[in-house]
């Protein structure tokens, strides 16, 4: 069994990413633009590959055996990890991380390192800590939450590790979104009580079962009641939801004449 890199172990647990961890095409368009012009890309935490631009030349690192096995075969990845990059300064004309930066060991150096070796755009695909319980799921799982937002680093961390001129930016959350993370289920509170969905979100690691298994059964009664559609139902037809998803956007400084 491969080493435990951040706070999460992808070796024992990651297995299902491939499958429900899935690029979403309309945030994909969001982090494609940020990155701008660049042709040469650094994917750092990269994963399963999801959110990596094809018409670019894309350098993938991720440290776990497990999550590099459900790569596409033509883009493998570099073994190494955020805060250790093998790369020469301003190596990348532009970087991404995709909701991983959270779990890091040591988030600010990986951050620092991402600004190190990239001339142009950082792009960070995150989670705002302190939005976390406007979605539904606090009430349900409150250990959860608050398990999440001991996790998530301050956007303003962020942003002071990345440096330049940083732009944080609320993404919208499609109803029909594929990237099964939690919010993504918003207004689909059926999915939630499948296993396989709930494995592929590292936050329910991070709570006891007991917590778990009341959370998931007092989910499932309120939507066999009725309760869950009385009190949330407006956001089945809701089609987006701004929730706590961000993308944080450093852009170097310009050089003083």
């Amino acid at each position: 069994m491969g080493a435990v890199h951040g706070d999460f172990d992808y070796e024992r647990h990651g297995q299902g990413y491939g499958m429900q961890r899935r690029t979403d095409p309309r945030l994909a368009a969001l982090i494609h633009a940020a990155l701008g012009s660049a042709r040469t890309v650094l994917n750092v935490g990269a994963g399963a590959g999801s959110y990596e631009p094809l018409d670019r030349y894309v350098v993938a690192v991720e440290p776990s055996a497990a999550m590099r096995a459900q790569r596409p075969r033509w883009a493998p990845a570099v073994i190494a990890s955020a805060e250790h990059l093998p790369f020469d300064d301003g190596a990348f004309e532009a970087s991404m991380a995709t909701i991983t930066v959270h779990q890091w060991a040591d988030p600010a150096r990986g951050l620092r390192e991402l600004r190190r070796v990239t001339s142009g755009p950082v792009v960070v695909l995150s989670f705002d800590g302190e939005a976390l319980d406007r979605f539904w799921l606090a009430e349900y799982a409150p250990e959860l939450i608050e398990a999440e937002r001991r996790r998530y680093p301050a956007l303003d961390s962020i942003a002071g590790q990345l440096g330049g001129s940083v732009q944080v930016q609320t993404v919208p959350i499609p109803s029909d979104c594929i990237d099964g993370f939690t919010e993504a289920f918003y207004a689909r509170p059926e999915r939630l009580l499948d296993p396989a969905v709930r494995a592929a979100q590292s936050a329910w690691h991070f709570v006891e079962q007991a917590a778990r298994e009341r959370a998931i059964e007092r989910l499932r009664a309120d939507l066999d009641s009725g309760e869950w559609d009385r009190r949330f139902g407006a956001l089945r037809t809701q089609a987006t939801f701004d929730g706590s998803l961000r993308l944080i956007v450093s852009r170097p400084d310009a050089p003083v004449p």
